[in-house]
């Protein structure tokens, strides 16, 4: 009977994804029409139930701020002082300005959450910038399409904020855990541009021009504002002043006063970043209510179990469980966002890690880095979108240019399996209130 309820759901699944039904609508269809198949009971009041309890969340309420505040920054000259900052710093290391790529997302990630947010507003200057300066076109759209997954791991991140709601782990420690992890892939990204530079120097211009002292100084001066925000928000998380709602709310006001400061604070642009920030909050919010269905409806059809007493039948090895979880996201990237992946499948593999004796906020961060690179693998790769969109190039281009960015993650996730203290040693030894 099992199987046939295995079955069912999945080809429910399929059929609604693959007719175009959105994310949110098709994980509802599927748990309301499961439920009316095989359980009698009131499914209408199970439903309204648990979407009103998953939508009052008070710790989503950092979402839509956090999204706000990227909307907002979007609208800025934000892109254009990072690029000005950046420069001058990046320009004697090997590889050059493609490092802006690299250290652009990674400050854009930390006021951000969001890795289509960070690609666009990060690419919106270094595109043009380094194509007009003679940098080859594939190393420079691979490093953007690899750095802009930054802004899913890096805090503040939108999916590590529905990661810790669907398990419902702390969201701060999640924060914390992501710090190093996010900083290590973002030197990983680092060297291997070095190194590929340094073996191919044909990728890269002939050196023009040299950065003086002045020129560092001042860029620094343009990386004020950002700067200041990132430290604003993460530090009145990290010191105990804020929760992460009300950091996000100190945020979205930051971003408000770095606007008016470059007098990009029209009413034109707080329209746009609104209009941006409901459409964004909307979408996250029904795919995220229903997976909550979803999940509570597989656990009524007993789905959960049965799949967790098969594997657990296999005898794996912790990890070849994690090496087999890192395949299956690796390949289900290819037909579904990674967001969409993560609250699927959280009832189902969340269990299973745990019983094998790893950590719920280690988790957390392993299947965000697993994810990111969902974002770079065809047909479905958020990124590679957006560089199109700015670009022009075909998909299977610039999917191919993100090939060693897409290893890198997955080197990055195996060996966090291997060696969980990269990702545990802050939450376990950093003390802060609330």
């Amino acid at each position: 009977m099992t199987t046939v309820i295995i079955i069912t759901i999945v080809a429910i699944l399929v059929i609604a994804l693959g007719t175009g039904v959105w994310v949110g609508l098709a994980l509802y269809s599927v748990g309301i029409i499961s439920l009316a198949l095989f359980r009698s009971m009131p499914v209408e009041k199970l439903l309204a139930q648990l979407t009103w309890n998953t939508s009052t969340t008070p710790e989503l309420i950092a979402l839509p701020l956090f999204i706000l505040m990227a909307e907002i920054l979007f609208h800025t000259k934000l892109s254009e002082n990072l690029f000005n900052g950046l420069s001058p710093w990046a320009a004697r290391m090997p590889g050059r300005l493609l490092h802006v790529n690299i250290l652009g997302c990674t400050m854009f990630a930390a006021i951000s959450g969001s890795s289509a947010a960070t690609t666009a507003t990060v690419g919106r200057i270094t595109l043009s910038e380094l194509f007009r300066r003679g940098y080859n076109k594939d190393i420079v759209m691979g490093s953007l399409a690899g750095a802009g997954t930054l802004g899913l791991l890096i805090p503040p991140s939108i999916v590590l904020i529905i990661y810790g709601v669907l398990a419902e782990a702390s969201i701060l420690k999640l924060f914390i855990a992501g710090i190093v992890p996010g900083l290590l892939l973002a030197a990983c990204y680092m060297i291997y541009l070095g190194i590929r530079t340094t073996i191919t120097p044909s990728l890269v211009p002939a050196e023009s021009g040299i950065a003086t002292w002045k020129d560092r100084f001042l860029g620094l001066i343009q990386l004020g504002p950002v700067a200041l925000l990132i430290f604003t928000v993460m530090g009145s998380m990290y010191g105990g002043f804020a929760s992460p709602s009300e950091a996000a709310a100190v945020g979205v006001l930051g971003a408000l006063c770095v606007s008016a400061s470059q007098k990009s604070l029209t009413l034109g642009n707080i329209r746009l970043a609104f209009l941006g920030a409901v459409r964004t909050t909307s979408m996250i919010g029904l795919i995220v209510t229903g997976a909550v269905f979803l999940s509570v409806a597989m656990g009524f059809l007993g789905v959960p179990r049965v799949i967790a007493t098969e594997i657990a039948a296999m005898e794996l090895s912790p990890m070849m469980l994690i090496l087999l979880l890192l395949v299956f996201y690796s390949a289900l990237g290819c037909v579904l966002e990674g967001m969409s992946s993560i609250v699927m499948t959280l009832p189902i593999t969340l269990p299973l890690v745990l019983a094998a004796g790893f950590d719920k906020i280690w988790y957390g961060i392993f299947l965000v880095i697993v994810v990111e690179m969902a974002q770079i693998t065809p047909p479905v790769g958020f990124n590679l979108f957006v560089i199109q969109g700015m670009t022009g190039e075909r998909i299977g281009r610039i999917a191919i240019a993100t090939l060693p960015f897409f290893f890198i993650m997955g080197s990055l996730a195996f060996i966090i399996a291997v060696f969980p203290d990269i990702v545990m040693f802050l939450p376990d030894n950093i003390k802060f209130k609330g």
